[in-house]
């Protein structure tokens, strides 16, 4: 299938296993509105629910990645009209991109400012150009990026995501590679990337999507309940499909045929 439906701000695709999201909204710097948020999750729940796709990458028009939220947009909430085409939902960006259950990877080549690292910080992998510069002023003008703050205490240290936020001067793409925060830098090793998406989308699929649904059910469990879950996940994983035909594949030495099951 080449595409699902027409959006307006963003555009979907899928090209061997691999769902291309890209931000369309260049015109106004990817800035994010409710509708964008709306369609974003729209994507993002078909993604995760077709088996055909096993990687989402996330990129984006124009030199800017995405400027954050649109807040002339979101300061008249009672002026803004919905799309007839996905439903509203009350959820913030860095949540409905959480909702994925299988590899990620954003590739990046504009600014990315503000709001725009709710969707990188929740992304598998992340891949920018050099050139690329990372900013989160709101402080500068009376606000506090709260919401990027709980990706970033996901990755970082309190004291370094409190940092980031509060210093809001420039981060470069080869400082959020020293953080952990960048994968890669792809201008200067450009066959990482290929290389990766080959690796992901020929990796057992299911797999993938319970080992992605265990992490973040873990962090709900106690210590003490965890290796019971993950045993139970096990089992079920013993008895589908792609298992059976992992270790067939493996003995008749070819390439497994997965189903997502």
């Amino acid at each position: 299938m080449d595409c699902y439906i027409n959006y307006k701000f963003i555009k979907v695709k899928l090209v061997d296993h691999v769902f291309h999201l890209t931000l369309a909204r260049a015109e106004k710097r990817n800035a994010f509105t409710p509708i964008m948020i709306d369609e974003i999750y729209h994507a993002i729940q078909i993604a995760d629910a077709d088996p055909e796709v096993r990687v989402l990458l996330l990129d984006a028009e124009g030199p800017v990645f995405c400027a954050g939220m649109d807040l002339k947009a979101f300061e008249n909430p009672d002026n803004m009209e919905y799309s007839d085409v996905v439903p509203h939902v009350d959820l913030s960006l860095g949540e409905v991109m959480s909702f994925l259950n299988k590899p990620s990877i954003a590739v990046i080549e504009g600014h990315v400012i503000a709001g725009g690292f709710l969707m990188i910080l929740e992304c598998t992998y992340v891949f920018a150009h050099s050139s690329v510069q990372f900013s989160l002023p709101e402080v500068q003008i009376g606000l506090f990026p709260f919401q990027v703050l709980a990706g970033l205490l996901k990755h970082l240290p309190y004291h370094k995501a409190m940092d980031l936020c509060i210093h809001s001067e420039v981060i470069t793409a080869q400082e959020m590679k020293s953080m952990g925060l960048v994968y890669e830098l792809m201008d200067q090793k450009p066959d990482v990337l290929p290389a990766l998406m080959a690796k992901l989308t020929s990796a057992a699929p299911l797999a993938i999507k319970m080992g992605f649904e265990a992490a973040k059910q873990l962090r709900e469990l106690k210590s003490a309940d965890q290796y019971t879950f993950l045993l139970r996940q096990l089992d079920k994983l013993r008895t589908s499909h792609d298992f059976k035909e992992g270790v067939t594949a493996r003995i008749e030495k070819r390439a497994p045929k997965w189903r997502g099951e």
